[in-house]
């Protein structure tokens, strides 16, 4: 504008304009002059600030490769203010871990804020932008759930960046904990199935022998030139044979359901079905016991698995006899409630105490009063229930001191 106004506008060679009409070209070249700089400036700020989130993107991809696919003897949490450090250049990073309690630092350390205020920060949530010492401090958050507290001092980093770093380092936390949970279910489940597999090994091998002692000792006992000492001491053994014998099969069993190899055969079966089988098997164990079995006629074929069934209600028999007197009734009923076939085993022995309850379904957990008293593993009742869960029931207990225990399970109808 003063260029043109020297060379071009009379008197030529000076900055005086003669022609008042000269001013509205001078004030038009004014005006082009300031809105080309100003649209000039705008356009080179933009480009500017593109080219900063261009750098802050790439940034941000190299942090969240190093943090998700890295490792580190420090830890993921440790490793966090050195890889911030690296990614912006910042002059100090903290990060306040929640689940360890610890705070990890980088760079100029005694830039950065106390621990107190990490941790105010990450049980608080609020963010805090100290724009006169370029510092960002921000809670760490995933899903409402608060894994710590991030301090950015100086570098290269927006508000948004600091954000994201944020969000980043809680999803990484999120992925390392996640990851460290499956090692160890696949660590236990490895584990599981390696002593299922052992316990069904040597169960199996354990019934051979047993079954020779008890044809051996089933032979003797039936031979009349015995003694009564001998006859005592056969019967001894016969009884602890089929003692031991249960608690092998119990040890196969719990073995098969561990491993995963409980496969169920449903099939329809009627509700005497349900209960016959067991009480054929228990007529020896039972003898001399007054039982009475119940069925209510409106329960039509129950879909289940017929042996696993059996076995079910033989070990709730089994539990009754060895905790009522000799000479206690047993019952067994078949309801059917909300859908479900309802098969109850009660006895008239001393009941489960309430403390015990949610316990005795429990694998090799047994009452305090019976662990010395009574014979058994403790296997019994969880197996029961796990094939009855197998089947989609529930069993339960109920009971009162002195009034002997009703044990209940459920099978669906449908």
């Amino acid at each position: 504008m003063l260029c043109f106004n020297y060379f071009f506008l009379p008197p030529i060679g000076t900055l005086t304009i003669a022609d008042p009409q000269n001013w509205v070209a001078l004030v038009a070249f004014l005006i082009t002059a300031i809105v080309a700089s100003n649209l000039s400036a705008s356009a080179k700020q933009k480009a500017q600030q593109a080219l900063q989130r261009q750098q802050e993107m790439e940034r941000l991809y190299d942090l969240s490769r190093t943090m998700l696919l890295g490792s580190s003897d420090r830890g993921l949490a440790g490793e966090v203010p050195y890889r911030v450090v690296q990614a912006f250049a910042a002059d100090a990073v903290s990060f306040f871990d929640r689940r360890s309690g610890q705070v990890f630092r980088a760079g100029a350390e005694a830039r950065g804020s106390t621990d107190t205020v990490l941790k105010d920060t990450a049980v608080q949530g609020t963010f805090a932008h100290d724009t006169a010492h370029a510092r960002f401090l921000v809670p760490v958050t995933l899903g409402g759930h608060v894994a710590g507290s991030l301090e950015i001092v100086g570098g290269a980093v927006s508000e948004a960046a600091v954000q994201a770093v944020a969000n980043l380092v809680a999803i990484a936390l999120e992925r390392e904990a996640a990851l460290t949970a499956a090692l160890r279910a696949d660590a236990a489940r490895q584990n599981e199935e390696l002593k299922s597999t052992l316990l069904d090994a040597i169960a199996h091998d354990f019934k051979t022998p047993l079954t020779s002692i008890k044809a051996a000792a089933s032979a003797l006992l039936q031979d009349g030139t015995n003694t009564a000492t001998q006859k005592e001491l056969l019967t001894v053994v016969d009884e602890e044979t089929d003692r031991l014998s249960d608690m092998v099969t119990e040890a196969i069993q719990m073995a098969r359901i561990e491993s995963g190899q409980l496969k169920l055969n449903k099939q329809p079966l009627a509700p005497e079905s349900l209960v016959n089988p067991a009480l054929e098997q228990m007529r020896a164990r039972l003898e001399g016991r007054r039982v009475t079995v119940s069925i209510d006629p409106r329960v039509g074929p129950v879909p289940a698995d017929g042996e696993l069934i059996s076995i079910t209600v033989q070990q709730l028999l089994d539990n009754a006899a060895k905790y009522s007197p000799p000479d206690g009734a047993l019952d067994i009923t078949v309801n059917q409630q909300d859908g479900n076939a309802v098969i109850t085993v009660a006895d008239e022995g001393a009941g489960v105490p309430e403390h015990e309850k949610t316990h005795i379904f429990e694998k090799f957990y047994r009452g305090r009063a019976a662990r010395e008293k009574i014979p058994g593993t403790g296997m019994g009742l969880a197996i029961v229930q796990k094939i009855v869960r197998a089947h989609g029931g529930e069993i339960w207990v109920d009971s009162e001191a002195g009034q002997g225990a009703r044990f209940s399970f459920t099978l669906p109808l449908s």
